[in-house]
């Protein structure tokens, strides 16, 4: 059964297109549908008052789709809120759904068979988006819990992601599985770089606003059996493990590396952007290994390499 509370929003720039779309929730026992004309419109709507699915044409003047799910992602990562964003299309074809899937689209509704797809695909959403919003929900529970209990667990209170001494909890787990089983650990350090300057400009507060903004949007880009601390005050370290070295190479992590520094976060100041370098360093069983404290100082070392080339800099453990 649709939950007739849950909030759609439908952008289209036809509005009989808008038109039937809305009839058509309408009839199913959706009753809080809201309606925007332009991308623009849309974001102004969603930043007063949030919406759990949004319903959007893939091709609209001035912001096209993916660029409305790209600043629909930003605003969400300060509000800690998830939307679900399905697109309105005639395009097909691996490489554009595959784009569009990486600018963070949920699903997409042919407008061949809108009629047929409308309904199931808003059913989908709705289970989901009620779902993610709730494990959000109970996530700022659980932090505001962890704040008190910083000093006694392994939680960084501003973050509410694992803090130095989990991370290196994790890592020896990991260090000592890659030695009984094989294959590659590798930890990778991020730095914000202008994090200083930023607070300079506008304060402390924002700073923390973009490093939560970092935290959650980490938290995005890698894989759920990732392990994802906050290592220093302007830094944070993954671990992830791998079934080979190859597949820890600088390039396997771009996207990562791409996803910070070429998308701003939205804070109180407006959108900013940050300044993030990538160190990185893979171990295998076929060396000697490194207690977890070495190898996490050793990718730390390189940093500062990484801030000045603006590359993803892989450190060589001795």
């Amino acid at each position: 059964m649709p939950n007739p509370q849950l909030s759609i929003m439908v952008v289209d720039d036809t509005k009989f297109s808008s038109a039937v779309i809305g009839h058509t929730l309408s009839q199913a026992g959706y009753n809080d549908i809201r309606f925007a004309s332009s991308a623009m419109d849309a974001l102004r709507m969603h930043e007063q008052r949030p919406s759990s699915v949004m319903v959007a044409d893939w091709l609209m003047p001035e912001m096209d789709g993916l660029e409305l799910t790209t600043r629909i992602r930003q605003v969400d990562e300060q509000d800690d809120h998830y939307t679900y964003v399905v697109l309105l299309t005639a395009r097909e074809g691996d490489n554009v759904l595959g784009e569009a899937f990486d600018r963070g689209v949920d699903d997409f509704i042919s407008k061949s068979s809108m009629n047929e797809q409308l309904l199931p695909r808003i059913f989908a959403a709705d289970r989901t988006s009620q779902l993610i919003n709730r494990l959000l929900d109970e996530n700022h529970l659980l932090a505001n819990n962890n704040a008190q209990l910083e000093e006694h667990n392994m939680v960084d209170s501003l973050t509410a992601i694992g803090n130095r001494r989990y991370l290196l909890q994790r890592l020896n787990d990991a260090l000592r599985n890659v030695d009984s089983r094989g294959g590659a650990c590798c930890v990778v350090v991020l730095g914000v770089q202008n994090l200083a300057s930023l607070g300079e400009r506008f304060g402390e507060p924002v700073q923390q606003e973009v490093l939560r903004g970092t935290a959650r949007r980490l938290q995005q880009l890698v894989r759920p059996t990732d392990v994802i601390a906050r290592v220093g005050s302007n830094a944070f370290a993954i671990v992830t493990l791998a079934d080979d070295a190859d597949d820890c190479k600088p390039n396997s992590f771009r996207r990562l590396h791409d996803g910070l520094n070429l998308k701003a976060f939205k804070t109180t100041e407006g959108y900013l952007s940050i300044r993030a370098g990538m160190a990185l360093s893979t171990v295998t069983n076929k060396q000697e290994l490194p207690t977890p404290e070495a190898l996490l100082q050793l990718v730390e070392e390189h940093l500062n390499e990484a801030y000045e080339t603006n590359l993803i800099t892989e450190a060589r453990s001795k």
